[in-house]
């Protein structure tokens, strides 16, 4: 099972330790990709805000806020540019689902915290899953001071532009998975499907679980059309990765859909008997059998579509086989209480085709003596 790294809450700076947690959903994937690649944080504020940022190496760090009592302030992840010991700028990531009211507050302090520890500029970055979240969280923080306002900067994976160079994928894989879910069925979606395919392959080939752990997240972020389409270009370009999702979850969908299409096979044949019989199928009937995914059902209707003179005698062979199996239901009740059912009241409980009549007795079957006061 592929496990994340998350940073552990220190109370001394400038010390990077990790602690392995169970994965988490979209709220835990853009973190994963920068404590993978600290990197991501300063091309995303370039690349989306434009910032000069100067920098030669990007480290991931840990920040807290320990000065409160009783709660801690944690944010998710902290990256620092250049030196570690003395960096020359830090920014604090965050990854919001949906606006939380209380960031207004511990924003500015994690912002605050780093750059009080590190004695350096910071930047608060926010992954949102779209842009009404990254909208809304990026609302103006007025921190009370004349002039003093937090203005905390958002990103979604449609504000970053497509990868489509398989080259700039493989030296940045962790941006191609991050933007590909916005572009995949956009005018590029084969080079960036195909970017993002050799940026996986990138991972896998290094380390295994992380290529897994990404495959596993675009599968669920990609439309149906998506999906196949990468595993046919995965396929061509002979990527050897599975993941458990692909080899789980996938080899199940394709189960799913030959179930799916036996059903619709056998819903096809049976108009096409009836049709081929003479008989006029209603649209009522039609709808019914057709949205039937019952394979077990559909062949009995199947057979006796041969035999039926009207398609409609099919209702009143289901509401038969309803009335027998809650006879058989009726019987078995009794027979579990220890009640003996002589024969007389066995022919008249099967052979009553009245549903209503049937669950009358089954519940008087709960509480009667005998078998034949059941029928009184």
């Amino acid at each position: 099972m592929t496990r994340f790294r998350a940073p552990l809450t220190l109370r001394e700076p400038l010390i990077t330790v990790s602690l392995l947690v169970m994965p988490s959903t979209d709220h835990e994937m853009p973190l994963e990709l920068v404590r993978e690649k600290p990197v991501l944080a300063p091309v995303i504020l370039q690349t989306v805000y434009g910032l000069d940022i100067s920098y030669d190496a990007a480290t991931l760090s840990s920040e807290s806020f320990a000065g409160l009592n009783p709660a801690e302030l944690r944010c998710d992840a902290t990256v620092v540019l250049d030196d570690p010991k003395k960096p020359s700028h830090g920014i604090i990531v965050e990854s919001q689902l949906k606006f939380d009211e209380d960031k207004i507050f511990s924003w500015p302090a994690y912002a605050a915290l780093l750059r009080h520890r590190h004695r350096c500029g910071a930047t608060l970055l926010v992954f949102c899953p779209n842009a009404a979240v990254a909208e809304r969280c990026a609302q103006p923080i007025d921190m009370g001071h004349p002039e003093w306002v937090l203005r905390p900067l958002t990103v979604h994976p449609g504000m970053l532009p497509p990868v489509t160079d398989p080259d700039q994928a493989r030296q940045l894989p962790e941006l191609a998975v991050y933007s590909a879910p916005a572009h995949a069925d956009g005018p590029h979606a084969e080079a960036v499907l195909t970017s993002v395919a050799a940026a996986i392959a990138v991972v896998a080939a290094k380390e295994h679980d992380h290529g897994c752990l990404y495959d596993d997240y675009l599968a669920e972020q990609f439309s149906e059309a998506a999906r196949k389409l990468l595993e046919e270009i995965v396929k061509t370009a002979g990527y050897e990765w599975k993941s458990d999702f692909a080899k789980t979850h996938r080899a199940e969908g394709r189960v799913e859909g030959r179930v799916e299409g036996r059903a619709e096979g056998e819903a096809k044949a049976l108009l096409v008997v009836l049709e081929g019989r003479g008989i006029a199928v209603p649209n009522e009937v039609r709808r019914r059998v057709m949205g039937c995914t019952d394979s077990d059902q559909l062949e009995r209707w199947l057979k006796r579509a041969a035999v039926v003179d009207r398609a409609e005698d099919r209702a009143k062979g289901r509401a038969e086989g309803r009335a027998e199996g809650e006879a058989k239901a009726l019987l078995l009740v009794l027979e579990g209480r220890g009640i003996a059912v002589p024969n007389e009241v066995r022919k008249r409980v099967m052979s009553c085709v009245d549903s209503d009549q049937l669950e009358g007795w089954l519940k008087r079957a709960a509480v009667v003596d005998r078998a034949e006061d059941l029928l009184d």
